[in-house]
């Protein structure tokens, strides 16, 4: 259980961050919650609370992972608030289209900020004081990461980055006692596609396709991979577990087109 573990999850207002926090409110985490859009972390924040059992109230903390001082911010508040951190949940990400020939800097720059630059930043941040709690961190990829998809180039670059990263840190925490795991979703529905380029139909269409591209003929759901958050986070279950990335993918990055 998680009982008197601290856990931050960033990106906790949507999708697989917000399906997260109430799994590990449920074992009784004490919880930092960020996130750009308040009502949705307060929303977020009230269903924790409801779930856990001492009622324990989150800790919400509204930041953007691009920018450095609110990263900065999102340590100290919970170090102010907790004096401790256990797990480090690094789940924010943006998912943007675009080929070799269409992705502009810009683009590029984004993704690789927000999927890279900021999960660095805070690690960096938060290492020391996992060290202190022989925590863990779990860091949210994706199936791009291990396999080539087309025109979401600057997406792939990035999750190949961030499980990399993974692995480069499982080992010079290890000895630290701190392990460092990823999950590496496929299509999980939650929306993100249609915040990136799709309008309502074409991403019922998507999930349509999901069928075929999925060996289990379908797309995930967020608790499916919160489950496994948990589970990497958890040190009686996962303990002699590091860097490892995890498919939580219905069985896409084992199937090839023929």
């Amino acid at each position: 259980m998680f009982n008197e573990k601290v856990v931050l999850i960033t990106g906790a207002s949507s999708g697989i961050g917000a399906a997260t926090a109430p799994e590990f409110a449920k074992l009784g985490a004490s919880l930092v919650l960020t996130g750009r859009n308040k009502e949705n972390l307060d929303e977020v924040s009230k269903q924790c609370e409801n779930l856990s059992p001492r009622k324990l109230k989150p800790l919400v903390v509204i930041g953007d992972i691009n920018n450095e001082s609110d990263v900065e911010n999102i340590i100290k508040q919970t170090l102010d608030h907790y004096s401790r951190l256990d797990v480090l949940v690094n789940n924010a990400g943006i998912l943007e289209s675009g080929s070799i020939e269409t992705t502009s800097l810009a683009q590029y720059d984004r993704v690789m900020n927000t999927n890279v630059r900021g999960p660095y930043q805070l690690t960096m941040l938060a290492a020391p004081h996992l060290v202190k709690t022989r925590g863990n961190i779990v860091n949210v990829s994706s199936v791009t990461g291990l396999r080539s998809f087309p025109n979401v180039l600057a997406y792939c670059m990035s999750k190949s980055a961030l499980d990399q990263f993974t692995r480069c840190v499982s080992l010079e925490l290890a000895s630290k006692g701190v392990r460092v795991n990823a999950v590496n979703p496929g299509v999980i529905d939650t929306g993100i596609h249609m915040k990136s380029t799709m309008n309502e139909q074409q991403y019922q269409e998507f999930l349509i396709k999901c069928k075929e591209t999925h060996a289990i003929g379908r797309a995930g759901s967020a608790k499916e991979v919160a489950s496994v958050i948990v589970f990497l986070a958890d040190d009686r279950l996962a303990s002699n577990i590091t860097g490892a990335t995890i498919p939580v993918d219905g069985g896409r990055h084992a199937m090839c087109p023929r």
